[in-house]
């Protein structure tokens, strides 16, 4: 093998609730519009011929519990808390009941987004890369085993800022399921384990500004914070 010309990020994991072992991620696939409160706050609807999707990288991933800077190029930045899928098995065409046979566990994360960019991109047919795919952008924390969790089914997610609630809603509230997400998105890739899905988020979501600290959960799994420099 040719030496590389410089060096290459570590592989960015996650800590695995009562394992020492660590979960390496792979892909971040992000579901869009999947709570409809949420898709109505967003001036949009949901299709509910087929779900929506778009990805963020790994590497600009960010584990709970750390203090980051405020991001570059937006004066409106946003908070979005979602159920994390970690896969374990790959999977190809998959029907729902056997998708849920590929998830490793679960977790509660942020979809930070530049939401400024992203309308004005949106408003251009454009891409949103510049709006969600950002630096620190995605905030991931532990990953409790599937067969340690009872859910998702019945549980309750939640994000405060400052201490005051600005996001409830329940996990039923997903327009597509679990199940159902992992079996679309296995039509148009190859899953891997490692890679994970931010399955959505519900209404309520809003801006931040530095020296605001937000603090998320779902119900049964670990709850994360996540801290903006001033």
């Amino acid at each position: 093998m040719a030496d590389l010309a410089f060096p290459q990020p570590e592989t960015f994991t996650l800590p695995i609730v009562g394992q020492t072992s660590v979960f390496p991620v792979g892909r971040i696939f992000c579901v869009g519009r999947n709570y409809v409160a949420h898709a109505e706050e967003m001036g949009s609807v949901v299709d509910r011929a087929a779900p929506f999707y778009f990805t963020k990288s790994a590497l600009n991933a960010v584990r709970s519990g750390n203090s980051v800077p405020f991001p570059q190029g937006t004066r409106d930045f946003h908070h979005e808390v979602e159920l994390v899928v970690a896969l374990g098995a790959s999977l190809v065409n998959a029907d729902p009941d056997h998708a849920m046979k590929a998830v490793f566990g679960y977790g509660c994360g942020l979809d930070m987004t530049r939401r400024d960019l992203q309308i004005r991109e949106r408003k251009k047919q454009r891409p949103w890369d510049l709006g969600k795919d950002l630096e620190n952008g995605s905030v991931l924390g532990p990953i409790t085993p599937q067969h340690t969790w009872d859910g998702p089914e019945g549980q309750a997610i939640w994000l405060d800022v400052n201490g005051i609630r600005r996001q409830t809603g329940q996990l039923d509230d997903m327009v597509w399921s679990v199940g159902e997400l992992l079996a679309n998105l296995s039509t148009f890739y190859h899953l891997e384990p490692g890679d994970i899905v931010m399955t959505g988020t519900p209404a309520g979501v809003g801006p931040v500004v530095p020296g605001d600290t937000i603090d998320a959960g779902i119900t049964g799994l670990e709850q994360i914070s996540h801290h903006l420099m001033e």
